[in-house]
């Protein structure tokens, strides 16, 4: 019976659930700068919890991130294997999720290079994806 009824709230939820906006994904994307700021202050005043918040808006804020929604519902086969936006941003955010996972756990450990590393791995992540999808 929970599963039934958590089924059905998940189904209506969604349902409901207002579709994911440019205003959405620039919101978005400014939480992640200024997380990513913090994680960088974080380093420079060896403060684990500056980094461990960053690094966890960051992790949270980046599975919200989607591509347009024109791209998702894309109808013809060519055209989404030509952009693959799609799964081009999932990679991506499960590259950014993983090391940022990875940089909270070597700081902590005491490996600040080994963080500062996955840190490093991030922003390239952030730059490839605005190198594709934004054409910088």
């Amino acid at each position: 019976m929970r599963k039934i009824t958590f089924s059905l709230l998940l189904v209506g939820a969604t349902m409901i659930a207002k579709p994911y906006t440019q205003e959405d994904r620039i919101k978005d994307m400014q939480t992640m700068a200024n997380a990513m700021q913090n994680i960088q202050n974080g380093f420079f005043y060896n403060n684990f919890d500056m980094i461990k918040l960053g690094g966890v808006t960051v992790a949270e804020t980046i599975e919200k991130i989607e591509p347009p929604l024109s791209e998702k519902e894309e109808k013809d086969a060519m055209a989404r294997i030509m952009n693959a936006r799609v799964s081009m941003t999932n990679k991506i955010k499960h590259k950014v999720k993983r090391n940022m996972e990875r940089m909270i756990d070597e700081f902590a450990d005491g490996d600040k290079v080994g963080a500062l590393t996955n840190f490093m791995n991030v922003t390239r992540q952030c730059m490839n994806c605005h190198k594709k999808l934004r054409k910088w």
